[in-house]
């Protein structure tokens, strides 16, 4: 409803700016984006239009409505509960006294280039913010805090990622040595 709020589109669009915007922070499937329409739409938060194209498949185009307005503000001021950690990567590294360290070597190298790439498309996007006129900035300045969130905690797993190649390293190759 927040990427609907700002302008209206498509699935497919929703889908695109869903990645673009807030993918570095809420994970959703294309399935997810499409059912929650569906239900969004049944409970009148959101209109739906049909834009006929040539040779290709009507587009449905989402708008949000006022009553879909009305519930975002509510849901917008109610306190959130933070978030808890479901990482396997953690639960791996705790119990990583009963494989080789070669095998959380392996693992860490492979969540690093993850780590890496959405660091640097992050730095990037922030480099696209501040090229803007003052105007511009100031009216994303909400969405920017949001990268800024994502960026140092992109920073921070990687300085702990160093942490742990590094004690990883130091050690022999020896399961039992973590114990």
């Amino acid at each position: 409803m927040v990427l609907l709020e700002t302008e209206s589109g498509s699935g497919y669009d929703l889908l695109k700016r869903f990645k673009q915007r807030l993918g570095f922070f809420w994970q959703a499937s294309h399935q997810q984006i499409y059912q929650q329409l569906k239900v969004m739409h049944q409970a009148k938060l959101i209109d739906c239009t049909i834009e006929v194209q040539q040779g290709k498949p009507d587009r449905k185009i989402y708008a949000m409505t006022q009553a879909g307005h009305k519930e975002l503000l509510v849901w917008l001021n109610k306190a959130c509960k933070p978030q808890k950690i479901n990482d396997s990567l953690l639960v791996k590294l705790y119990g990583g006294h009963l494989v080789d360290k070669v095998v959380l070597l392996d693992e860490m190298r492979q969540h690093r280039e993850q780590h890496n790439k959405a660091l640097y498309i992050m730095l990037e996007i922030e480099q696209q913010y501040q090229s803007l006129s003052h105007h511009e900035r100031k009216s994303l300045a909400l969405p920017f805090l949001t990268l800024r969130r994502g960026i140092l905690g992109e920073q921070a797993w990687l300085a702990w990622a160093d942490e742990v190649e590094a004690f990883l390293s130091s050690q022999k190759s020896s399961s039992t040595d973590f114990r």
